[in-house]
């Protein structure tokens, strides 16, 4: 419970009050991940800002909770789509 509060404080912080000086420099470096962890269906990593509280939901309702905020994303997507 102290690392998800640790966490969800570093997710309010604004980007530049975070301190990165201990993390040693990669960019001479390419990641990559192994295509087993990340389907090569039709998907895009993504870096998203969400509310700590919706985060926390999601999270909470166990694994896939990723996939799951995508398939709130899709069908608000096809409501408003439809509406055009």
């Amino acid at each position: 419970m102290k690392q998800r509060r640790r966490l969800e404080a570093l997710a309010q912080m604004p980007d530049e009050q975070i301190d990165t000086s201990d993390l040693p420099d990669r960019t001479d470096r390419e990641w990559t991940r192994p295509d087993r962890i990340i389907p090569q269906e039709n998907k895009q990593q993504v870096t998203l800002r969400l509310d700590a509280d919706v985060l926390a939901f999601f999270r909470g309702t166990g694994k896939r909770y990723q996939s799951r905020i995508n398939a709130v994303l899709r069908e608000y997507m096809r409501h408003h789509d439809r509406a055009r």
